[in-house]
């Protein structure tokens, strides 16, 4: 009787619990660490901005390189990395 009455305890516990669980707990960011430094604009070849959503809740900003594209992950808060992106933007204003 009483290992009925704990059986029956325990799956309304795990049907209850599984109820509100989100489909995926884990964040995931494609950046793990920053840089502050600073990015010479002509040695870029590509520059990512990912908008902050549900799976990252922060801005990523990818920059990859022209030599051995390497990637580089920045941080979107630095002095330097704001003026970079305004001179990518003055930039591309100029090319328009």
């Amino acid at each position: 009787m009483s290992h009925t009455i704990l059986i029956f305890c325990l799956i309304f516990l795990t049907l209850s619990g599984i109820q509100g669980i989100p489909l995926s707990r884990t964040i995931r960011c494609t950046c793990i660490e920053t840089s502050t430094q600073s990015v010479n604009p002509r040695f870029l070849k590509k520059l990512e901005i990912i908008p902050a959503s549900q799976s990252c809740p922060r801005v990523e900003i990818i920059a990859t390189m022209k030599k051995n594209r390497e990637k580089r992950c920045l941080n979107p808060e630095s002095k330097a990395i704001k003026n970079l992106l305004k001179a990518v933007r003055k930039e591309r204003s100029k090319r328009s």
